[in-house]
């Protein structure tokens, strides 16, 4: 890696666009570098290091206020890391809360397919299943 990159080199070897770079510096999350004499910015080693930490905290998910604690941690080495684990247990538990609330959405989509006679619209179980009328209930099979 050549000593200083360019927000777009930056950009590349992280996998962000230069309008991220950018905004991850407008929020503090990565510091601003050095300008160049022709005034262009000037990265080195420990923006592409912070940048790539930052693009695999976004990655799995943590939030930027989760990724902005997690950086000040990793810039105190030589803290005990419970609070890691705990941003990271937090983290987790809202990730297992969003599966579940997919695999239910999931199981009721998949009752309402279920409903689906092939038919005309007006007999479909879908659109039953999504009007008012049914309350959201899923409506029970037709002649059958």
């Amino acid at each position: 890696m050549p000593d200083m990159l360019s927000i777009g080199e930056l950009g590349r070897a992280a996998g962000a666009k230069v309008e991220t770079v950018r905004y991850y510096e407008r929020i503090g999350l990565l510091a601003p570098p050095r300008r160049t004499a022709g005034n262009y910015r000037a990265y080195d080693r420990s923006h592409l290091n912070r940048l790539s930490f930052i693009r695999r905290s976004r990655d799995l998910g943590f939030s930027l206020e989760q990724v902005r604690a997690l950086l000040d941690l990793a810039d105190q080495r030589d803290r005990p890391c419970e609070a890691v684990d705990a941003i990271a247990s937090s983290h987790l538990a809202e990730v297992k809360r969003k599966i579940a609330d997919l695999t239910a959405l999931r199981d009721e989509l998949e009752a309402m397919v279920r409903q689906c006679g092939h038919g005309a619209v007006r007999d479909c179980g879908i659109i039953e299943a999504l009007s008012p009328e049914t309350g959201g209930a899923v409506p029970a099979p037709k002649g059958g």
